[in-house]
């Protein structure tokens, strides 16, 4: 029995080491959980210069942002982000804003609502005895009085005032600075705020140092609609432009596109008045210096001829003819992106990446991956990209006078010749009935 129990021995022996192995383990276990844990908590610990400033945890705070800026027009919303980066208005974007999404190409897609596109029939300019005699007034330019004006603007005031959050962007119309206005966005959504740092001229620092008052502002309420029993409204939508106190009231509408033709159609009233030729136009230059200037209506081929590989893009849409020479009057291209391809153009697609802005597109959830040639949101889908998104952009965006001037048309019946070549009276007859 006794050699028997000895045979047991080493068994028990063998066993207790392994028991012990065990507990030595899992003790190492419980320290090794204890100690990361405490290395997690101490990083995700906010380091005393968080307490710096009250304010929200999703806040992105600015100290530049000047909240008396906005209190002296009446509105009192508390935060605000005045020229944030386009990281930051990705990030409310994301947030805030339906139907916002990062896409393959790093490019920020945005949904518009109900408006896919502009509503020239819901503009109107008010009648003030400082225009009033210098406005061709019709069917195009609607006049609207002044006392609507105010209550449109009060509407929209009340409205952003509702709002949490605000942006503000301050940027410039016009490339030369002789013939430059400065324009302040207010508006609700982190996507308008990315639209017009695109489409705006952006200020260098020492510019926005010194910045100062706004020439024009725009008050973007657009979520909001417009009162149909207000006299002179037809719709929810209304676009207002008041030249004598230097205000633009959009309300009824989230379509960014009136915003851009708010400021075009500031500097198409003011550049005449200063014997400055205001062009719905697109402009290149050669190596040789030779400028190129296409006219034509939207969806004609303006910004697809000017991106030209071979040649400096100007710009793609809006531009001024002085004395000295064109210029563009944006900072940033809004190209049609239905049926877009590299194939076709090459120099527009590669532009779409971070900081651009995809409006109205159907892409994959998945794969972030847009069609471009579905339209079952809109026929008008667009993107909107800084001007030196494009490699072969002249920066600044002014130029010498043009050497060559071509008339594009969609042609559906097939009258014109694919190309014609001008008389003087001729291309002045086909300039005034529209380009």
């Amino acid at each position: 029995m006794a050699a028997r129990m000895r045979s047991f021995r080493p068994l028990a022996c063998r066993v207790a080491p392994r028991c012990l192995l065990r507990q030595i383990h899992s003790s190492c276990i419980s320290k090794d959980n204890a100690k990361v844990r405490s290395v997690v908590e101490e990083a995700l610990r906010a380091s005393p210069a968080s307490y710096a400033h009250d304010f929200a945890a999703d806040h992105h705070f600015f100290e530049d942002a000047d909240i008396k800026m906005l209190a002296d027009l009446g509105i009192n919303t508390q935060v605000v982000q005045h020229n944030a980066s386009p990281g930051t208005l990705y990030n409310e974007a994301l947030h805030y804003e339906r139907g916002s999404e990062i896409l393959s190409t790093g490019a920020l897609a945005a949904f518009s609502g109900q408006k896919t596109g502009r509503s020239p029939g819901d503009k109107r300019i008010v009648d003030e005895p400082s225009t009033s005699a210098d406005v061709w007034w019709g069917p195009v330019n609607i006049k609207l009085s002044p006392n609507t004006f105010k209550i449109n603007r009060e509407r929209a005031i009340d409205y952003l005032n509702t709002r949490e959050r605000l942006y503000v962007f301050d940027g410039f119309a016009g490339w030369d600075p002789n013939y430059r206005y400065k324009v302040r966005v207010i508006t609700s959504r982190a996507y308008h705020a990315l639209f017009m740092h695109n489409m705006l001229i952006r200020p260098t620092a020492e510019e926005l140092a010194n910045f100062g008052e706004p020439d024009y502002t725009i008050y973007n309420a657009g979520a909001f609609p417009a009162n149909r029993a207000t006299e002179g409204m037809t719709s929810g939508t209304s676009v207002s432009l008041n030249f004598a106190s230097g205000e633009v009231v959009i309300l009824g509408t989230e379509y960014a596109g009136e915003m851009k033709k708010g400021v075009f159609t500031i500097m198409n009233y003011l550049l005449p008045k200063k014997n400055i030729l205001s062009m719905h136009a697109s402009a290149n230059e050669g190596r040789n210096g030779d400028v190129t200037i296409f006219f034509g209506l939207s969806g004609t081929g303006k910004t697809t001829l000017s991106a030209d590989p071979e040649r400096a893009l100007i710009g793609d849409d809006e531009h001024a003819w002085t004395d000295d020479g064109v210029f563009n009057i944006e900072g940033g291209c809004y190209a049609k992106a239905i049926g877009l391809t590299r194939e076709k153009e090459p120099e527009i697609w590669d532009a779409i990446r971070f900081g651009t802005l995809l409006e109205n597109v159907v892409f994959d959830r998945r794969s972030g991956k847009v069609d471009y040639d579905d339209n079952s949101l809109t026929e008008n889908t667009r993107v909107s990209y800084p001007l030196e998104y494009i490699p072969n952009a002249k920066l600044p965006a002014v130029a010498g006078h043009p050497s060559n001037i071509v008339m594009l048309t969609c042609d559906a019946f097939g009258v014109l010749p694919p190309v014609s070549k001008l008389t003087p009276s001729q291309a002045m007859y086909h300039f005034i009935s529209g380009y």
